[in-house]
């Protein structure tokens, strides 16, 4: 553990510990995307089954800040594998250039949130800054809603480029792809 400003503590977890922080990520999505349940899309069982989904690539891990015995949110990701699906939602074409991918060259955050009463407070950067410390991939990739503007500026303070609109899914919401450089 490591203790961070706010009396936030922040935990990581590997695949080892999933089903042990399972529940937890379960219940702060559900508590965050309370009000968008009923789309199917972001429904906790599509949830779960990506979260599935991620949790069996190798060298995903999770961050998850604590406030004493409350959750106050959480990041996770892995990396991309070869010939990764990633890329191909697209909506206009990258160069391969961009979207080749080794297995090791690209971290996906897949899900970056913090609970309500945490918001504002810094704590979203110390879980995602925690995340990517130590990561040996060259880059980060995360989609974000444009429809958040303010959440989308705050991902390019912290250094991330948009470099283009995918829609992962055929149900999903059209996302901001965007790119930051660890290395």
């Amino acid at each position: 553990m490591t203790a961070a400003p706010g009396d936030v503590t922040l935990r990581r977890y590997g695949r080892g510990d999933f089903d042990n922080v399972r529940p937890t990520l379960t219940n702060l999505y559900a508590e965050v995307y309370a009000d968008r349940l009923s789309d199917p899309f972001f429904s906790v069982e599509r949830f779960q089954e990506r979260l599935n989904s991620h949790v069996s690539r190798t060298g995903w891990e999770a961050v998850v800040g604590w406030d004493g015995n409350h959750a106050v949110g959480y990041a996770y990701g892995s990396p991309l594998p070869e010939r990764a699906r990633w890329w191909a939602g697209m909506l206009t074409p990258l160069p391969e250039e961009v979207t080749y991918e080794t297995g090791q060259r690209t971290l996906a955050l897949f899900e970056l949130l913090v609970r309500a009463p945490w918001r504002k407070t810094g704590s979203a950067r110390l879980i995602h800054e925690e995340l990517l410390a130590g990561r040996p991939e060259e880059r980060v990739t995360l989609l974000v809603e444009p429809t958040h503007p303010k959440v989308k500026a705050l991902y390019e303070h912290w250094g991330y480029e948009n470099i283009g609109a995918q829609q992962p899914f055929p149900d999903a919401p059209v996302y901001a792809t965007m790119v930051r450089r660890l290395a």
